[in-house]
């Protein structure tokens, strides 16, 4: 039996195409104890996750985790879960629509595809689907900003995992992170500054709160650059809101277990504030280009009530960019930058006017 995957039927009439996926993290599918013990344990297996020897590991993850944690988290995911599933499934699936319409509208022919690395859609199918759709140059960009290696590098084993197994290989290019690209910081600017049109410029009593997704402080100690490129997009965002260094601050939510993790907290500063007389804190999550569980149900409601109990008057979670026409726009730019040198073949005039009406159309019923 071959180690290799079964190649599909190649096409020799048919030109090689360009595929873009998006990776993001992963979602249950459906809000339901049984769905989230299964997303949970092939998550929480993951060794770039938790970087705990297996044998201690494993009897805590089956024997408490699995049967304790699976209820709790399903019904904050009913609290989140929409007419047409998980958020972040929504979202992301938007952004590769919408990406593949902006790249058409500007005469760049290429397939855009989707996948989660934990739960569906899997990346090695989507991979393989592909490949079967004639694509032999595949650009990877896993959806996080700041590279991790629990994010990013395990989105991309993945990737590798499935050319391991490829007998005849696409070429691929893999885009590392984002986190100071200027139409992304641009895209989260202009995300904060239409929040303060609505609900006004911060004063004295108003402070933003740029918080990111929290991991132990081991892995900085080890050499992941997280921590460093969170900091750096921080300052960048509050440089361009033209904010004092008292006016914002960064912080890490989500944190888990009790080693140390990277530091300031995040719900301990909302509680600190309400107690020092902070009237009103805003929050934006740059880590997270598509809005999940963790920014709806953790910072816009268990923040708030963080922050109302300590005393604080007012609390706004400003959305992460989703489909927002901007955040697309950077999206393009950023995939259009590491398209370069291949060759881009133009569709048919007729295919690039009404890819580019799909593309105005989307837009506007986002």
């Amino acid at each position: 039996m071959s180690r290799f995957l079964p190649e599909p039927p190649h096409h020799h009439d048919q030109p090689p195409a360009i595929g873009i996926l998006l990776i993001n993290l992963g979602t249950p599918e459906a809000p339901t104890p049984r769905s989230v013990r299964t997303y949970l344990k092939q998550f929480l297996s993951d060794p770039r996750v938790v970087e705990i020897p297996r044998l201690l590991w494993w009897p805590v993850l089956n024997g408490i985790i699995l049967n304790t944690r699976p209820k709790k988290s399903a019904a904050k995911y009913a609290t989140v879960w929409t007419r047409q599933g998980s958020p972040l499934r929504t979202h992301t699936e938007q952004q590769a629509r919408l990406l593949q319409g902006y790249l058409g509208e500007r005469g760049i022919q290429a397939q855009v595809a989707w996948a989660m690395r934990y739960g569906a859609p899997d990346v090695e199918r989507t991979l393989g689907k592909m490949k079967a759709g004639n694509v032999q140059r595949i650009l990877v960009l896993p959806m996080y900003p700041q590279y991790a290696a629990s994010t990013t590098a395990t989105a991309l084993d993945m990737v590798f995992d499935w050319f391991q197994k490829t007998r005849n290989q696409p070429e691929l290019r893999t885009i590392r992170n984002f986190h100071d690209h200027p139409g992304y910081l641009g895209a989260l600017e202009d995300s904060v500054r239409q929040h303060w049109r609505a609900h006004g410029r911060p004063d004295d009593g108003t402070r933003l709160l740029i918080s990111f997704h929290g991991l132990p402080r081991r892995s900085l100690d080890l050499g992941d650059p997280y921590y460093c490129e969170c900091q750096k997009t921080g300052r960048l965002l509050a440089e361009r809101l033209n904010l004092s260094r008292e006016q914002y601050q960064i912080s890490f939510q989500s944190r888990f277990g009790k080693a140390e993790w990277l530091q300031p907290y995040t719900a301990p500063t909302l509680a600190e504030w309400g107690h020092q007389g902070v009237r009103r804190v805003d929050v934006i999550c740059p880590g997270f280009v598509a809005d999940c569980l963790e920014t709806l149900e953790e910072i816009a409601r268990e923040g708030q009530q963080d922050f109302l109990a300590a005393g604080g008057k007012e609390y706004h979670y400003i959305p992460a960019l989703n489909a927002k026409p901007a955040w697309i726009h950077a999206l393009t730019d950023l995939v259009e930058s590491h398209l370069a040198g291949w060759p881009l073949s133009p569709p048919p005039a007729v295919e690039r006017v009404e890819t580019a009406n799909r593309a105005r159309a989307l837009g506007a019923s986002s």
